[in-house]
């Protein structure tokens, strides 16, 4: 029964959310059998550029580290809010989704050659929180019963609680560096006087993902309306 229950959950996750939450966890569970050594997979410049080692590009986002809270915590906020984002926004665009998640690991690895950082996964996270904070600006959140504020709030307040565990600024900074581009770029620019759209996504990005017409009659699953798990929080009333 457990099961079951856990195979349609799995089956009704969006395509991008399903297969980068997989790869994720695959991952995860490569190092975890010894299948594959973290040395393997951590962003290296060097032996990128020199020994043509060009899947580190993509395992850095993949690693989140060891089973522990810090692996569940950052695949819970991964997994919640990609899902949300391509539930919600790009409901209908999954190529467009795909560009911003092209978008936003070609920035970083672009940062990461100058910043000494082995790993993106978390940075990538927080890209996706903040772009959907932004994008949800009047949400009101509840960090674990201790405080309430709105959803563009959410990526500092992960900010500070990443600093009470230990971790590096410069992971998360990065990451709403990147979400604050590309929110700049697809929802501030455009509606500009006189501006217009930067970030043009490729025909056969659209012909691969967006083959299937838009399902009108599609509502999100009554889990999934709430932007994240451990009462973080709910949509208020619309104004009067």
């Amino acid at each position: 029964m457990a099961y079951q229950t856990f195979r349609q959950e799995y089956l009704q996750m969006p395509v991008v959310t399903r297969a980068y939450t997989t790869a994720c966890c695959i991952t995860t569970l490569a190092v975890q059998l010894d299948l594959v050594s973290p040395f393997q997979l951590y962003f290296n410049p060097i032996l990128i550029v020199k020994q043509y080692q060009l899947w580190r590009l993509v395992t850095t986002f993949l690693f989140f580290g060891t089973l522990g809270f810090n692996f569940f915590f950052n695949m819970i906020f991964t997994y919640r809010y990609c899902r949300m984002l391509e539930e919600g926004s790009f409901r209908g665009r999954t190529a467009d989704f795909v560009m911003m998640f092209l978008f936003g690991g070609i920035c970083m690895i672009m940062f990461a050659f100058f910043i000494n950082l082995l790993f993106l996964g978390q940075a990538f996270t927080i890209m996706l929180v903040y772009v959907w904070s932004r994008r949800n600006p009047f949400v009101q959140m509840n960090f674990f019963g201790l405080i309430n504020f709105q959803a563009p709030y959410l990526p500092w307040v992960l900010l500070g609680f990443s600093v009470l565990l230990g971790n590096a600024i410069w992971v998360d900074l990065m990451g709403m560096a990147v979400g604050h581009m590309y929110y700049f770029i697809e929802d501030v620019f455009p509606a500009q006087r006189g501006g217009f759209r930067l970030l043009n996504t490729p025909q056969i990005l659209k012909t691969l993902f967006d083959g299937h017409p838009n399902d009108h009659d599609y509502t999100p699953l009554p889990e999934d309306q709430r932007p994240g798990g451990f009462n973080w929080g709910e949509r208020p009333d619309p104004p009067h």
